[in-house]
């Protein structure tokens, strides 16, 4: 899959708040929409259920280089300091539907004095249904991918420190 990978962009941010009142599967799927909200400005709306095996999942929409996203992510990973999510999403662009393949992990380590490094790393790769997507218009993947990395590793960029922020806010319980 890493062949057909799209983004892979990752970035830190500090966390006032000590390792051992972090938990970010607690964050992440007790996230309010109106929290995930706060984190971006492209950030339109997010929830969690359970995934048919009965696993945790988050459910965000959001647009990104004028595409709307929904990503399913279920959790494949969970500890209180680190939480991998996959999601195969939907994207909806101005010539269609299709799909790609995201993996979102979140992880937090200990820098001392009572504060945390934030570490917010996004992955995304293409499905078979993008690259039919895009062959049927006549689109190369390696431009494809040229062309939406700036608008994912900015997206990532932004979000980052904000939901360190809403990490922090959650393990002062303020």
């Amino acid at each position: 899959m890493t062949e057909h990978q799209i983004v892979d962009s990752s970035f830190t941010a500090i966390i006032n708040a000590p390792i051992e009142k972090i938990d970010i599967p607690e964050w992440c799927f007790g996230l309010s929409e109106q929290e995930y909200q706060s984190c971006s400005p492209a950030h339109i709306a997010a929830g969690f259920t359970t995934a048919p095996d009965g696993k945790r999942m988050s459910i965000n929409v959001e647009v990104i280089g004028g595409s709307m996203i929904v990503e399913h992510y279920i959790e494949t990973f969970g500890s209180k300091s680190h939480l991998i999510l996959d999601s195969t999403s939907d994207v909806f662009t101005p010539t269609g539907r299709t799909t790609i393949h995201v993996t979102w992990e979140l992880s937090v380590k200990d820098a001392g004095g009572g504060k945390c490094e934030f570490t917010n790393r996004v992955r995304t790769f293409a499905t078979e249904d993008l690259l039919n997507f895009l062959a049927r218009q006549g689109i190369p993947f390696d431009l494809f991918r040229a062309q939406r990395q700036p608008a994912s590793i900015a997206h990532n960029q932004g979000e980052t420190p904000l939901f360190a922020a809403s990490i922090e806010r959650a393990a002062l319980g303020n």
